[in-house]
């Protein structure tokens, strides 16, 4: 029987959410599902989901901010756009953002109680008074993306029903992202060969993503290994001003430091972020929280040995000592002893490498995900 899924986006970039959605609409198997996606505008997700087959529908709306008031947010004219939509594609389930939160419940619940999947990738979010009610009654099902997140969401006392909130962690395809890839055009970039020891940073500019604590780790292997290269690759993709100011600010740090101008490169955007994963011998997340951290399952899934802070999502997916490194938060001096560890012996590189793939094989493929949240879908329908 073939099902029909809306996805429902406030976002027209591309982050790590938006890569676990295209993740997923890629592995659903199309002869049992068709898809479609809502975005506020035009851009490279909406682009991405079409690469998937996927039906995108632009329908212009401001995401919502963390005090909205339910009852009010749902009045608005993209809840009723949304229903007509849902209606009209005969949707079987919605499967929505925080950001879209409101309306998409509001369309379900105007088009006959259609379920409304949140798929829940942040802890950062509070629950005020006026929306507990919301939170734990009006959303179908939640899912959390790792046990961090749904550990925040339920608190204690718990703000939500515990078995309204389920566990599944997203994947990779590892025909994407496997150990051929080729990172030639990142080092020719560069200007370097592939001798030349290389630590790679990928992330959107956000305080939390550590690129402060990246560039004070780069220092101190610099320190010890004056041969070794840093590169980072990532965008301020939602244009976002404050993020606009941090990554002024970081950049002109890297700028000021004789040490980071010589050896440290901010590439931007790269279109194909598995050349730079394929190019590095080590990749570093220093992130100074991530719900889960796509980056870590991509760089394992094509054996490439992780050295990420040991806060959040990375401490289900990293395996320490095995696939990785996990240091504690704001520790940019155990950043640089593991990093410089992986450095000077290829063969604990090509170890752990080995050993992140097997691992990202066995429990965080995309298709393993699609299973489950199928399942999910089932249930509920």
């Amino acid at each position: 029987m073939m099902h029909r899924l809306l996805f429902v986006s406030a976002y027209s970039g591309l982050g790590g959410g938006e890569s676990v959605q295209l993740n997923l609409m890629g592995a659903l198997p199309p002869d049992r599902y068709l898809l479609h996606l809502v975005c506020p505008q035009d851009g490279q997700l909406a682009q991405a989901a079409r690469e998937h087959g996927v039906t995108v529908h632009i329908i212009p709306y401001r995401g919502v901010t963390t005090g909205f008031v339910p009852a009010l947010w749902k009045r608005f004219p993209i809840s009723r756009r949304l229903a007509r939509l849902v209606r009209a594609q005969r949707i079987e389930a919605i499967h929505t953002d925080y950001h879209s939160l409101p309306f998409a419940v509001a369309a379900g619940q105007r088009t006959g109680s259609v379920p409304v999947i949140w798929n829940a990738m942040g802890w950062w979010f509070p629950v005020h008074p006026w929306q507990r009610a919301f939170f734990r009654h009006e959303i179908t099902q939640i899912i959390a993306i790792t046990q961090a997140v749904r550990d925040r969401w339920l608190a204690d006392p718990p703000l939500l029903p515990p078995d309204r909130v389920r566990v599944l962690v997203p994947g990779v395809d590892p025909a994407i992202h496997h150990p051929n890839v080729d990172g030639a055009p990142v080092r020719e970039r560069l200007g370097i060969g592939p001798d030349v020891p290389l630590v790679a940073l990928i992330a959107r500019f956000q305080q939390v993503k550590g690129h402060d604590i990246f560039q004070a780790m780069a220092r101190m292997v610099a320190d010890e290994m004056p041969h070794a290269r840093f590169v980072v690759a990532g965008e301020n993709v939602f244009g976002v001003s404050k993020d606009e100011a941090y990554k002024r600010a970081i950049l002109d740090a890297a700028q000021s430091d004789p040490v980071l101008r010589e050896r440290l490169t901010y590439l931007g955007f790269w279109e194909d972020a598995r050349q730079v994963i394929a190019a590095a011998d080590v990749v570093v997340c220093p992130s100074r929280f991530e719900s889960l951290g796509m980056v870590h399952l991509e760089s394992m899934a094509m054996a490439r040995p992780v050295v990420s802070m040991n806060n959040g999502g990375p401490a289900e997916t990293v395996i320490d000592g095995e696939t990785g490194y996990l240091v504690p938060p704001e520790a940019p001096d155990a950043l640089a002893r593991c990093v410089l560890a992986l450095l000077r012996d290829p063969a604990l590189r090509a170890r752990m490498g080995q050993a992140g793939a097997a691992h990202v094989r066995a429990h965080f493929t995309a298709a393993g995900y699609a299973a489950q949240f199928s399942q999910v879908v089932e249930d509920l329908i």
